[in-house]
C-alpha cells in the first residue's frame, strides 16, 4: 500500500521573519530612547506636579450684564433669567400700554412675572433713569 505524500508546506522548514533581529533591535532602541525623551520632558515641564496647564491660577473675569426694560427688544430681555419669549413680548406690551416702567417693581404687573422671578431678573437689571422714561414708550 503506497500513501501519497502531502504537498503543503513542510512545517519544519524556516519561517521568514518580516523584521531581522537587528531590524526588531534597531526599532525596541529608537522606541525605548522615544519614552525616555517624553517621559524627561513631561518632567521638566512639571507634570509630576500639574504644572503642565496653569487654568486654575487665571484671574477670574467679572462680566456685567445690565439690561434696561424700557429700551430693551424681546431677544435681549430672554436674556434674563426665567424670562422666555414669550413673557419678553408681554413686557414690551405693557411697556407700550402703560409707558416705560418708573419702578424695577413695575415689572411684577406683568403677567407671569412674580416676586421669585423679579429676584432672579434684579442684579440684571439696569438702573432707571429719567432719560429713559422720556426715551421710551412708543
Amino acid at each position: 500500500m503506497v500513501h501519497a505524500k502531502d504537498n503543503s508546506t513542510d512545517r519544519s522548514a524556516p519561517r521568514r521573519e518580516l523584521l531581522s533581529r537587528v531590524d526588531q533591535a534597531a526599532i525596541a532602541v529608537i522606541l525605548t530612547a522615544s519614552l525616555a525623551a517624553i517621559l524627561w520632558s513631561l518632567i521638566g515641564h512639571g507634570y509630576h506636579r500639574g504644572g503642565l496647564i496653569d487654568i486654575e491660577q487665571a484671574e477670574p473675569v467679572k462680566i456685567e450684564f445690565l439690561v434696561d426694560v424700557n429700551s430693551a427688544d424681546w431677544p435681549e430681555l430672554t436674556l434674563l433669567p426665567n424670562i422666555g419669549e414669550v413673557l419678553a413680548q408681554r413686557i414690551i406690551e405693557y411697556r407700550q400700554q402703560h409707558g416705560p416702567f418708573t419702578d424695577h417693581d413695575q415689572l411684577q404687573q406683568v403677567t407671569g412675572i412674580g416676586p421669585r422671578t423679579m429676584e432672579a431678573i434684579r442684579p440684571y437689571l439696569a438702573p432707571l433713569t429719567e432719560a429713559t422714561e422720556s426715551g421710551a414708550g412708543g
